[in-house]
């Protein structure tokens, strides 16, 4: 089979016989698997991505809002903003989470060995969605893995996120900051039970993302969410990976279930599907 470079070469003496335009040259040098090597860089760079493309077929995300609905209605009232883990529950969630449509993108990312760590279906509901605090994720995993480098969100719009009702933020390029310090705050209007300290907003990157598409985040970066002030409901599903090189804490992670989803099983941890 003829690579990519070799048909750029080809490509290269047809085009200086006939005149045809060099930006008609194949692009695929420049990518990955699913990501051109300039949304990589970005990545490492600023901690974040915004993936503007559909992450599944119609079809295919219609059933995953059908999944939600279900468990939406067997949660009912008691919601209370997200639902933690139903793939442990559900197990026609593991077709989405590990999918190659998902897989492929954390690959590029975290390269080809993953397991699956944890999914949550987040939901802010009209004018009343509480805020979420400025915070690491790997702030409130301490102790569980030896390493925090490798570790991916997917966060995927089963509504359209935008400012209005409360899509999420962060602050750029925070992912390699170490941790922060943290304060108490109001629990009745907040998620979380703390934020970070002494936060500049202005720095502030807002994920404005249709349904359907995704953002991806690194573990580290700062990132909140405003409250939903629309008459519009916010809901995401939230897939969490990690490198299969990261070591899991067993007595900080009691009961949790693992899935090798790519590659090679390196650190040893048990996972459910080995």
């Amino acid at each position: 089979m003829i690579g990519i470079k070799q048909k750029n070469f080809i490509l290269k003496n047809i085009i200086l016989r006939s005149g045809i335009p060099k930006i008609h040259l194949l692009q695929e040098e420049n990518t990955l698997g699913t990501l051109t090597k300039q949304e990589v860089d970005f990545f490492k760079k600023e901690g974040y991505l915004l993936h503007h493309k559909p992450l599944f077929s119609e079809e295919k995300l219609d059933q995953l809002n059908t999944i939600f609905e279900e468990h939406l209605a067997e949660k009912g009232d008691k919601l209370s903003d997200e639902l933690d883990t139903p793939h442990f529950r559900d197990k026609r969630l593991l077709d989405y989470l590990l999918s190659k449509e998902a897989l492929d993108l954390v690959e590029d990312l975290i390269g080809p060995d993953i397991l699956l760590w944890s999914s949550h279906f987040i939901c802010k509901d009209p004018y009343k969605g509480r805020m979420t605090p400025w915070h690491e994720d790997s702030s409130y995993w301490q102790g569980r893995f030896d390493k925090y480098d490798g570790i991916v969100t997917i966060w995927l719009a089963l509504d359209r996120s935008n400012k209005e009702n409360g899509c999420m933020r962060v602050i750029p390029g925070t992912h390699t900051n170490g941790f922060s310090e943290y304060e108490a705050v109001d629990k009745s209007v907040n998620t979380f039970h703390a934020q970070i300290k002494n936060m500049d907003e202005s720095k502030a990157v807002y994920f404005e993302i249709e349904k359907g598409e995704c953002s991806l985040h690194d573990s580290r970066i700062i990132h909140g969410a405003t409250a939903n002030t629309s008459p519009y409901r916010r809901c995401g599903y939230t897939m969490r990976f990690i490198s299969a090189s990261t070591k899991m804490n067993l007595d900080r992670n009691p009961g949790w279930k693992f899935w090798l989803a790519r590659g090679e099983n390196i650190a040893g941890n048990p996972c459910e599907n080995i």
